[in-house]
């Protein structure tokens, strides 16, 4: 996974070079490349090899060679994540722009200088953030949770007669974009078509750029139809709020609302599931102990949450973090599933709260922090559907259970992200409830 660490730096190790030639301060020739299957069979592993062989700030190299700082320290996590100004998410600031390539695979993911919540900083970070953060505080919890309630009513009834289903494909997945469609004023047929862009666009595979496009044609498409006829949706809300925003902004902030959104919450469900499905502690839950849903679905949020690494954050100027030396235009990347398993965090919190980090601890990272982290409505929104949707599969199938050894269960191929790429199961076969259509 790592070439031998000998310290000295080696820009032949990283086929880039600094603006002006120099030698970026993250190619050493230790860096450790952000691929291959053990950041999907056995990341905490890899993230204990890291700490044991570089400490809380990591280099690491991104495909095609880029060099970047992999965050693994719960302090030094927290240190730039509280600090916007020496850290702040613009993008603008990388100082390796001149060789990126168009095609590069990891565009659409870390983004490019343009006018959304997400990829803005400072001011006008806040004045998108307010603007997006009213039209979903006024998502009422009562509502969604009957939305989400009669989609995955809807979703199992597609399967429920068989006995066999695939909880990923069947259910995870599209239950969140299904909800999220409707939030923001998609018909619900345009729902299962978008949840297939988005996964294309989170994959970063080599279909990452069309499936960016053709993301934004969708939001293109929705902002004209709020524009021309309002509803009672999060679309409509910005479009009322007080500011000036050109559509551009409004089509952007509708991308990253959803994007964010959508595989985050599902991977949060098809892990939850399956450590319910595999650990004897949560097996409760399967037989309608709905505190237990609660408690497993924190754990994943502890041990295995959605999003493992966040692009990310770029150094302002010269600085240090973690006893390195970071480059004014660095990458910062936020390891956000590492950092929640470092030993000393986790040994703080079980000798002053008697508890190893998980139970009903929420100090995790799993949802960032500080400025630019998951706004306080989306992650209620995310926790609604997800424990939504657990609970009413469990009441309506009772007795699931894996039909495929734990072991054979697969992992999404990406050090970025967590999840499931399958989670088959048998159960009795049921009734449908009726039409939702």
């Amino acid at each position: 996974m790592t070439t031998p660490a000998s310290g000295v730096p080696e820009c032949s190790s990283v086929p880039v070079s600094a603006p002006g030639g120099g030698c970026p301060a993250s190619a050493v020739a230790s860096a450790v490349r952000l691929s291959g299957p053990e950041f999907h069979t056995e990341p905490h592993l890899v993230y204990r090899t890291m700490r044991s062989e570089h400490g809380p700030v990591v280099p690491v190299e991104l495909p095609g060679g880029f060099p970047a700082w992999l965050v693994i320290g719960y302090r030094e996590l927290h240190q730039v994540t509280s600090d916007g100004e020496l850290f702040p998410r613009d993008v603008g600031l990388w100082n390796q722009w001149e060789h990126i390539p168009e095609d590069w695979p990891l565009l659409p993911m870390i983004g490019r200088p343009m006018p959304s919540i997400y990829f803005t900083a400072g001011a006008e970070h806040r004045r998108h953030a307010a603007m997006v953060g009213q039209a979903l505080e006024e998502v009422e919890p009562f509502e969604l949770r009957g939305d989400c309630e009669q989609l995955a009513d809807r979703l199992i009834d597609g399967f429920c007669e068989r006995g066999t289903a695939d909880l990923i494909a069947d259910f995870a997945v599209p239950l969140p974009v299904l909800v999220l469609a409707r939030l923001v004023g998609f018909p619900d047929e345009d729902g299962t078509r978008i949840a297939g862009v988005l996964r294309d666009l989170a994959d970063g595979g080599p279909g990452a750029q069309e499936a960016h496009l053709r993301f934004g044609e969708h939001m293109q498409r929705l902002l004209a139809a709020r524009q021309a006829v309002p509803g009672n949706d999060v679309t409509s809300r910005m479009l009322a709020y007080p500011g000036e925003f050109t559509d551009e902004e409004y089509v952007l902030d509708l991308m990253a609302i959803t994007a964010a959104g959508h595989l985050t919450t599902a991977d949060w469900i098809g892990n939850s599931l399956r450590l319910m499905l595999t650990d004897d502690q949560f097996a409760v839950a399967l037989s309608g102990g709905r505190h237990s849903v609660a408690e497993a679905m924190n754990e994943v949020l502890w041990e295995e949450g959605p999003t493992q690494i966040l692009a990310g954050r770029w150094a302002a100027r010269d600085t240090r973090l973690g006893g390195r030396s970071i480059r004014a235009g660095d990458m910062v990347l936020l390891g956000l599933g590492a950092a929640n398993t470092d030993p000393h965090i986790r040994q703080h919190l079980s000798t002053t709260a008697g508890i190893s980090g998980q139970g009903g601890n929420s100090a995790h990272l799993a949802f960032s922090h500080g400025e630019y982290r998951c706004p306080f409505p989306a992650q209620e929104i995310a926790e609604i559907t997800a424990r939504t949707g657990i609970e009413v599969l469990l009441d309506r199938l009772p007795d699931l259970e894996l039909s495929v050894p734990a072991q054979e269960l697969v992992r999404r191929q990406s050090a970025f992200l967590r999840g499931m790429t399958a989670l088959p199961v048998r159960f009795t076969p049921v009734r449908p409830t009726g039409d939702f259509a």
